[in-house]
């Protein structure tokens, strides 16, 4: 026995046990704690536990094992058409407010301690919902043969979405409707439906049919979910929606137009409700509904799209109008010059024939009108001097000048104009100069620049020189990746040949190619080169952090290795230890550094500090040398750890553990012991001898005296000849 404190109370130390607890397979099992209606058990294998929308779920998964298992959530999705989706909840509890019916499921408890395999226990989550109903109403007539009247038949067709499926309750005003309940009521459940519609026909309409009928839906009270219902009132003027459009289905406007589109209704009872909506996207900000009018003010050419205007009284089915709304604009004039196609030439020539081309591109497409010059005059068309429109081997709507036999009078200089005749939008124009000095273009990139070797986070300038006359934009793209460029587009276009790239990271090192595009310039086969980029980035070491455990007099060796860098070759090394600078020689080997603690003690425990250079950066690893003791790990599962004495209103707790790795480090001579009532601050300290100490071995000490129902935190901390190792604390609870 030991004694404690000035209380003088003691505490009786129990023997160590001589059983092995090497370790304990996870247990796992799932208990419910929040609003559930009701937890069944639908088979042997599967609980279900049932809960209204907008509740709160809370489970809880209660394990066991030795070392305490890890507990780990998931999810699978609650139908065959929702994908596969998996939540992570690293706790005992799973807590979801107000959930909502897709998070519905199978939910899983997985219980791991590295010790067999892990238990996994399950319980299937219900979301009961009751949505309001919609109720449509169909209509149709047909010719009664061998008389000269019409039967008409009225559809009302009831759709629910609800779990459980709904019950559906028909009623023609106060009345109960049933089926076949006389000739003229047929009530129905359509095919593919699942259970969320009934259809109630009326057949051979009569004047008591023109009624009113509510459509009530119910889900028997469960979870307390209240019946829902909707009603309709049947009149011989019943109709579905009609509409009629103030504009045409194609409307074309200039920029900085103010329209109007009206949308009125000709049919419908009851008053159909009239909406406007825009795709793609939503309507512009520069819009205004009112009922059925919808008026743009200075309309923008991101506002064109199609306009749909829709009424709906759910009578039928809703009526719809679009108008495919384009605003005028022109851009992008471009050219090309194309060789004598037949000869396949990539010059040109004199004797061969000759295309000039012109493209914009512009909303309406086949509204341009090109017009060609020469030398600022009207080009004069005649056998040799074609005007082609729609060129099949160009881009739609593209205007092209051929030159039959080019002949030197045929040098000059061509101006393309595209025009919107009518219409207050400036021209667009290009300017091509046909001489002997029109050459194809070239492509190289200059010397010394074919690679370029950058710091990451900095600017890179890659070139690709171009010559010829005219020249032709470059275009850039990755080779070695199928990944985007920096500007999120697979491509970039540049007119001086130079590629600008801003604070540029690992990811961008590769292979650059630009070629030259087929527009303003020669319409013949790219000519194209290639530039390598190289990204230099600080290196990547691990470990980043590592707690080295040792005994007293052992060796250690710390490495710190170089798992990624550019360059990928360590420059410099240096150890630090407690912040000291150490004298360590370069080792020859090339993506590690290394260094041996010949002995460990108190003198050379602490903090080891490894720096390792690529001469772009640093990065550092750490090593915790020491020869402390690992933390002993609480056994959570003793049978009836609580011991009961009625008559001095005190108890008695049975504390369990096993030390960790304790042949890592020199013997443990003996455990302190802290103990402290919960909300106060005084402690009680005792230091328990160890007999005998083995990995795997099950410890054992009584804590008596424990004032009922008192809680208590237990600190636990090893003691070696090195001093105190890693403590461990839990909180005692008293339990009947």
């Amino acid at each position: 026995a030991a004694t404690l404190g000035s209380g003088h109370k003691r505490l009786l130390l129990s023997l160590f046990t001589s059983s092995f607890l090497s370790a304990a397979p996870a247990q796992a099992q799932i208990i419910h704690a929040g609003q559930a209606c009701v937890v069944k058990e639908d088979n042997i294998s599967e609980r279900v536990y049932t809960i209204r929308e907008g509740d709160t779920l809370v489970l809880q998964c209660l394990v066991t094992g030795h070392p305490r298992p890890q507990v780990r959530w998931t999810k699978t999705a609650g139908s065959a058409s929702d994908k596969f989706q998996e939540t992570s909840v690293l706790n005992e509890t799973l807590r979801i407010e107000k959930i909502q019916r897709l998070q519905g499921g199978r939910y899983y408890c997985k219980a791991e301690n590295g010790v067999g395999v892990p238990a996994i226990k399950s319980i299937r989550v219900d979301v009961q919902y009751l949505d309001e109903p919609v109720l449509t109403i169909h209509q149709t007539i047909s010719d009664v043969r061998g008389s000269f009247y019409q039967e008409k038949t009225v559809f009302l067709r009831c759709t629910v979405n609800s779990n459980p499926p709904a019950r559906f309750i028909w009623k023609r005003g106060a009345e109960t409707l049933s089926h076949s309940q006389d000739n003229g009521v047929d009530i129905y459940e359509p095919l593919y439906t699942q259970g969320e519609t009934k259809v109630l026909k009326l057949k051979n309409l009569r004047p008591q049919d023109y009624a009113s009928y509510t459509c009530q839906v119910s889900v028997r009270n469960v979870c307390s979910i209240p019946d829902k219902s909707i009603t309709f009132q049947l009149t011989n003027t019943t109709a579905p929606p009609a509409l009629k459009l103030s504009v045409n289905e194609t409307l074309v406007v200039n920029p900085g137009d103010n329209i109007t589109m009206q949308c009125s209704l000709t049919g419908g009872d009851p008053q159909p409700e009239v909406v406007w909506s825009h795709s793609p996207g939503p309507m512009p900000p520069n819009s205004l509904v009112q009922g059925g009018n919808l008026t743009i003010w200075r309309i923008r050419v991101e506002d064109s799209g199609y306009y749909n205007c829709t009424a709906i009284n759910n009578v039928g089915n809703p009526a719809k109008k679009t108008v495919n709304l384009l605003v005028r604009s022109m851009k992008n004039a471009t050219f090309q010059i194309t060789p004598d196609v037949i000869k396949e030439s990539e010059t040109i020539q004199l004797g061969q024939d000759l295309k000039l081309s012109c493209h914009v591109d512009a909303v309406p497409q086949e509204k341009v009108v090109y017009s060609w010059y020469k030398n600022g005059k009207p080009a004069r068309f005649s056998d040799r001097l074609l005007i082609t429109r729609n060129d099949p081997e160009l881009p739609p709507v593209t205007c092209s000048l051929e030159i039959i036999d080019l002949r030197f009078s045929d040098y000059g200089t061509y101006l393309c104009v595209a025009t919107f005749q009518g219409a207050p939008i400036p021209d667009l124009s290009v300017e091509v100069n046909i001489s002997s000095e029109t050459v194809p273009p070239t492509v190289s990139i200059p010397k010394g620049q074919s690679t370029i070797t950058v710091r990451e986070g900095s600017r890179a300038e890659l070139q690709c020189e171009v010559r010829g006359k005219p020249k032709p934009p470059i275009i850039w793209s990755r080779v070695d990746k199928e990944t985007p460029m920096p500007s999120g587009t697979m491509t970039m276009e540049t007119y001086d040949g130079k590629l600008r790239l801003e604070s540029v990271s690992r990811e961008m090192s590769g292979t650059y190619k630009c070629q030259t595009a087929r527009y303003n310039g020669f319409n013949i086969r790219p000519r194209e080169a290639l530039v390598q980029l190289n990204v230099q980035f600080s290196p990547v070491v691990e470990p980043a952090f590592q707690d080295v455990r040792q005994g007293m007099g052992r060796s250690v060796t710390l490495r710190c290795t170089m798992l990624k860098g550019s360059p990928m070759k360590v420059a410099t090394s240096v150890w630090r230890f407690n912040g000291t600078l150490l004298a360590q020689p370069l080792a020859e080997q090339q993506d590690y550094s290394e260094l041996k603690v010949d002995s460990v003690s108190r003198e050379t425990s602490g903090s080891y500090e490894c720096s390792i250079s690529n001469d772009v950066g640093v990065s550092t690893c750490l090593f915790q040398v020491s020869a402390k003791a690992y933390s002993p790990e609480f056994y959570y599962d003793t049978p009836n750890p609580t011991l009961s004495q009625k008559q001095s209103k005190n108890y008695s707790y049975v504390l369990q553990w096993t030390q960790k790795e304790p042949d890592a480090v020199d013997p443990i001579l003996k455990y302190r012991l802290e103990v402290r009532q919960l909300a106060q601050r005084n402690t009680i300290q005792t230091f328990i001898p160890v007999q005998k100490m083995e990995k795997g071995l099950l410890l054992e000490h009584i804590l008596p005296n424990l004032k009922v129902p008192q809680s208590y935190e237990v600190r636990l901390t090893p003691i070696t000849s090195f001093g105190a190792g890693d403590m461990a604390a839990r909180i005692i609870r008293y339990m009947e």
